[in-house]
């Protein structure tokens, strides 16, 4: 009985020296935990911070839609900070949505197709005028139409020639004292060999004795009548063309050689062409002879094919459409990216390097130097170096992130602050003002009357957003600036190609970026801030495509965008200035008429 008490008590004692440590394991250190468990949640709660796929500039403490397409926004990735404060991060979701492609630079031998348009032509070599021996009257007509073929020594035409007549009857008279005059005779024969007679015929006429009143011009060569220069009856002089005969089994093909492809193109080149009233067929032949002046009225020298003609095929003025493989003489082993990866201003070319680390994908603006248009690509003279990876397709969604996160991009280089998705306050940032100078220096580019027909409401709009301003009328800008927003939207782009897209979407952009919040404004000091970018994207739209029949000024205010100056556009030569309304409404100038 004791040995089980004992045991009790070890047991009892043993519980309870075992809570004791648990208890102090678990509450020890409880009086300074609860500071910590305060301070994690809330620090918790101020570094999450919302964003939006398609424009990371968008920034929110709290979830939501995003402000300008309305996707829901995503929570921020605290780790995918950027690799340089330069570049614009961009999400893999944001990529896949905005179709950004990329490709790897590299070297390659700089080839370009041709594509020449040209005509047949006859050899000139091979183009005759068959003249008249005789002076006389056509009295027989052989050959009465162009296109006919004669053969050479065949009888085109029969002449009376009272020359001839009178020729003939001094023979008649030289072959009664041949024997006693024989010089006189060999004369008499002598005169009629000069019209051409040969002495077969000359014999003819002393055996008939009888002086022929119609002589036959026969064809010195053979060929095809390409000219037909008298007709029946006519009289005509000794030498005088007749006809003009082409030998048509070789021709030659005249190319229009433009003053941009000439680099290109050399004697040797071997050129492929076409026929459309030939279908399925290819010809082929070598470059031979390059004009050596240009035509000043056409602005283009002719390159030379000399083709063979066996079964008359090509026939003369025939259009053909021809391509030829040039290669850049003493180039090898440069750089050429596609046309698509760069983004042209008038001064500038930009392409977007991409840039991946562990940290996420950026894309940085970067400069670079043009050489020769080939094709779909460009020759890359500086700027880009093998091995790095460029956009290819997407380059306008990434200069617009670029753009409205204030990075460099293509129309404002030195970038500006980053927006916010809800300030509409007046902090919205606009993109770097393009002076004067810059303006001016804007080239202009060739679009087509359709395009230029698109372009038309979107300046009727804008000047509806001009006039408002110039009346003080917050309400009446904002609702011009929706019109014109909607007719922004309905511009089809396809109607841009090649560098009038790039232009087009680089204005574009600057435009629907600057009227983006119009419609939030509470103050006409934020719109008339917006009205100066749309301003310089409207006129850098009319100094390149040129959409507007009317003369148009530009025209700038000096006191404008506190003292530094800006530009608008205006139909009319008169000073109203829409940066201060009715309180300076004639401070101003104008700076250039766009006729």
């Amino acid at each position: 009985m004791k040995i089980t008490v004992k045991t009790l008590i070890i047991v009892a004692v043993s519980t309870l020296a075992g809570g004791l440590l648990l208890g102090w394991l678990f509450f020890g250190g409880s009086e300074s935990s609860p500071t910590e468990e305060h301070n994690h949640p809330t620090e918790i709660a101020g570094e999450t911070t919302w964003t939006c796929s398609m424009h990371p500039q968008i920034r929110s403490n709290e979830p939501g839609s995003c402000p300008i397409c309305g996707m829901d926004l995503i929570p921020v990735d605290q780790e995918e900070n950027e690799v340089s404060a330069m570049a614009v991060s961009m999400s893999p979701t944001a990529m896949q949505l905005a179709n950004v492609t990329t490709e790897i630079v590299g070297k390659m031998t700089p080839v370009k197709s041709l594509r020449l348009n040209g005509k047949v032509q006859e050899d000139e070599r091979l183009v005759y005028s068959q003249t008249s021996h005789i002076p006389g009257r056509i009295e027989k007509l052989m050959v009465n139409f162009t296109g006919e073929y004669i053969t050479k020594g065949k009888p085109i035409a029969y002449i009376y020639s009272p020359d001839l007549v009178t020729a003939q009857e001094e023979l008649f008279e030289a072959v009664k004292i041949r024997e006693s005059q024989p010089a006189l005779y060999q004369a008499a024969r002598g005169k009629l060999k000069n019209w051409k007679l040969n002495d077969s015929q000359i014999d003819g006429i002393i055996n008939s004795g009888e002086p022929l009143d119609e002589f036959p011009i026969n064809a010195d060569i053979s060929g095809y009548v390409t000219e037909k220069n008298v007709n029946l009856g006519d009289y005509i002089k000794r030498g005088q063309s007749i006809y003009e005969i082409a030998n048509l089994s070789k021709v030659w093909v005249l190319f229009d050689l433009y003053e941009s492809d000439m680099t290109w193109v050399k004697k040797g080149d071997l050129v492929t062409f076409t026929v459309a009233s030939l279908p399925g067929e290819e010809f082929e032949g070598k470059i031979d002879f390059i004009d050596p002046v240009i035509d000043p009225k056409t602005r283009v020298a002719n390159a030379r094919l000399e083709v063979a003609n066996r079964d008359l095929k090509l026939k003369p003025e025939m259009f053909v459409s021809g391509t030829l493989k040039a290669q850049l003489p003493m180039q090898t082993d440069v750089v050429i990216v596609p046309k698509t990866a760069v983004m042209w201003t008038g001064e500038r070319s930009v392409v977007y390097v991409k840039e991946t680390t562990g940290k996420g994908v950026s894309f940085l603006m970067r400069e670079v130097k043009l050489g020769a248009a080939l094709g779909e690509s460009y020759l890359i003279e500086e700027g880009l170096e093998p091995g790095e990876e460029i956009a290819v397709n997407g380059t306008f969604s990434i200069d617009a992130a670029a753009q409205l996160a204030g990075k460099p991009s293509m129309m404002s280089p030195e970038g500006g602050p980053v927006m916010t998705g809800h300030n509409h306050g007046g902090s919205m940032s606009t993109p770097t003002q393009t002076n004067q100078s810059q303006e001016t220096s804007i080239k202009q580019v060739n679009i087509s009357g359709e395009a230029k027909k698109a372009l038309q409401p979107l300046f009727t709009d804008y000047l509806k957003v001009k006039d408002a301003l110039v009346n003080d009328d917050l309400e009446g800008a904002q609702k011009a600036a929706a019109l014109f927003q909607k007719s922004l939207d309905k511009i089809n782009m396809s109607l841009f190609t090649g560098q009038s897209h790039q232009v087009w979407m680089g204005y574009s952009s600057q435009a629907k970026q600057a009227l983006q919040h119009t419609a939030h404004f509470q103050d006409i000091k934020e719109m008339r801030k917006a009205f100066q970018p749309l301003s310089n994207a409207m006129i850098g739209l009319a100094k390149a495509f040129d959409p507007i029949d009317d003369a148009m000024y530009v025209q700038h205010c000096p006191m404008a965008d506190s003292n530094n100056g800006a530009d608008w556009l205006s139909l009319s030569d008169e000073i109203k200035n829409p940066y201060f309304g009715a309180d300076m409404l004639t401070c101003g100038e104008i700076t250039e008429e766009l006729k």
